[in-house]
This record gives structure tokens, sequence and C-alpha cells, in this order.
């Protein structure tokens, strides 16, 4: 009897962990078809919904702000687009994703909307 208690528990564990890896792909796929749509409000919920679904699965995370940063684009938030891409190659530095971060960047700063020169600095005042 113990032996089919722990079977049975041993079974309900995957089918949920499976489930949850099923969740977190389809979402995933909504969100790649939601962005050849064009519907960038679509692929947001999408991605909260991986974002939720993936948190004991970080290798997706850097390709969940990929695409954040391309539907930021596609809204013409560029400031937005180029923050993320900024974390994904300051916390993915070595993933295909940073460097297509980077890629994108480049590209940004082609078209004018990401300028080399740096902002101005606000320094403290001293009182």
């Amino acid at each position: 009897m113990r032996f089919v208690l722990i079977a049975a528990l041993a079974i309900s564990a995957l089918s949920v962990t499976g489930c949850t890896r099923w969740s977190m792909n389809h979402h995933l796929n909504n969100a790649y078809s939601a962005y050849e749509r064009g519907n960038c409000e679509q692929v947001m919920l999408e991605l909260s919904k991986v974002e939720r679904a993936s948190r004991a699965r970080p290798y997706v995370w850097p390709e969940v702000s990929m695409m954040r940063g391309q539907c930021l684009e596609r809204q013409k938030m560029f400031v937005d687009a180029v923050q993320t891409y900024q974390f994904i190659i300051a916390s993915y530095p070595q993933s295909e994703y940073a460097y297509r971060a980077r890629a994108r960047l480049e590209t940004l700063q082609s078209l004018g909307h990401y300028p080399t020169r740096s902002a101005a600095v606000v320094s403290p005042t001293r009182f």
C-alpha cells in the first residue's frame, strides 16, 4: 500500500511539472503569434503568464526579455527597449539573447533612437 501511495505522489508531481512547462510553452507560443500579428498588448500579457510559470526555469527569462524589448520598439518606446536590451546584456552576457540585444542596440543607434553620447550627469549638491 505504501508503494502505491509513493508512486501516485511521484506521478502527480511529474504531471504538475509537465503542466507548468506545457503552460509556459503555450503562453510563449501565444506571445510569438501575437507578435507576428502586431498585437503587443497580447504579447505583454502572454509574457507575464510565462514569467509566472517559469520561476523555476530561469533559462527562459532572457528570451522573454528579448521579446518584451522588441515589442517596446514596435510601440516606439525606444528608451524602454534600450534599457531592456541593456538588462539582457548585463544579466545574461553569455546567452544568445545578449548577442541579439547588442545587435538591436546597434540598429537603434544607426536609426538615431539610441544616441551614443551620454546624458547629462546629475551630481548631488552639497549642503
